[in-house]
């Protein structure tokens, strides 16, 4: 069967095209940003380096210490909240310029991906350039990126009053709106590629739409469950596969009361959902990309078969990771885990668009 039938081409939808691609490509560089967003971010986690700077200067703070004088008072600043009291008390100047670094590079990195997104979405809005529907969708992206910088602050301002850590529940939304942020790129990337005007013909199975919905969201809800674990340090603890705590399923789950807190804030309870939501991830992606597998366009099944493989090996990846963590992650692990949950998710919403567009036909 044909796999689908191109409209023909005029001047006006040929530049159309032209200025679609061009965006696309810009939309391109600016996820590829957001995912080394996601693994700086991931550093300066596993660094415990995401205090280190005190304040929150939008402008003046993308300058660094550039004077002997200007990293004391920095040092100084830090001094003052409990994390350098109650962990790091007698740090050397040295040690304190290391995770300095990180945070700085992570907040600069942010404000990097702000300009490379305001200042060709104003080129290309100039020019009249932006598609039909996009001019309102990019706004919007736009606003979301800004809130996550303020998001960002609201984290960090979190650990450094009563706490020698941020609080894992703004961890979690930090690390969330990035990766729907991503997902939107995606989407964005996807919907204006060169065969956008293609009808797709299809013979999809039933339930493949809310099965691929599941997934997204699925997948979306296990990076909210593994900053979880990151933020409350969970992953520290039970370090063994497949048995947990000696069990398959092991006793004391949900032993808090509330019984509900125990889904955020305690260590056995919030790797147990991690791990069962990643099984139930690689059987459904695998359940998925079967039945998908002889759809008229080929382009379902691959994409199907892409995402459960990339699921069953980020399984694989955490729990590396996690019998390797005795007493604390290895950082190269940590941020092939975290960076890489940003590329199955990217797959997850191709995934999705892809038999979206198979469904309508």
């Amino acid at each position: 069967m044909t796999p689908g039938v191109a409209m023909p081409q005029t001047a006006a939808t040929s530049r159309d095209a032209s200025h679609a691609a061009a965006i696309r490509i810009w939309l391109i560089v600016v996820a590829v940003l957001v995912v080394a967003m996601v693994a700086v971010g991931g550093a300066t986690r596993l660094t415990d380096s995401g205090l280190s700077i005190t304040e929150w200067q939008p402008i003046l703070g993308a300058i660094p210490p550039l004077s002997e004088a200007d990293w004391q008072a920095a040092f100084t600043k830090y001094k003052q909240i409990p994390e350098y009291s109650e962990v790091n008390a007698g740090m050397s100047l040295a040690a304190f310029k290391f995770i300095f670094w990180w945070e700085w590079s992570h907040r600069f990195l942010g404000r990097f991906i702000g300009v490379a997104f305001a200042l060709p979405l104003a080129w290309f809005w100039l020019r009249g350039a932006i598609p039909d529907g996009y001019r309102t969708r990019l706004l919007l992206l736009l606003a979301l990126g800004g809130l996550q910088g303020f998001i960002g602050w609201y984290m960090v301002k979190s650990g450094l009053v009563d706490r020698v850590d941020v609080s894992q529940y703004r961890l979690a939304l930090h690390l969330c709106i990035a990766f729907l942020v991503l997902g939107v790129l995606t989407w964005f990337i996807s919907d204006l590629s060169t065969d956008r005007d293609t009808v797709y013909l299809s013979n999809l199975p039933a339930a493949s739409w809310p099965l691929a919905v599941l997934l997204a969201l699925m997948v979306f809800a296990q990076v909210a469950l593994g900053a979880f674990v990151a933020g409350t340090k969970a992953g520290l603890v039970y370090n063994t596969w497949p048995l947990m705590d000696g069990q398959w399923i092991p006793d004391h789950l949900y032993d808090q009361v509330p019984w509900w807190t125990s889904l955020t804030e305690d260590h056995l309870t919030i790797q147990f959902n991690h791990r069962m939501m990643a099984y139930a991830l690689v059987v459904l992606a695998l359940v998925q990309a079967v039945r998908v597998a002889r759809a008229d366009d080929p382009r379902v099944g691959r994409v199907a078969w892409l995402l459960a493989f990339t699921l069953l090996a980020q399984a694989g990846l955490g729990i590396w990771t996690l019998v390797s963590a005795q007493g604390a992650i290895p950082i190269w692990l940590g941020l092939a885990h975290q960076g890489f949950a940003a590329i199955v998710f990217i797959i997850a919403i191709r995934h999705l668009f892809v038999v979206n567009r198979a469904r309508r036909r």
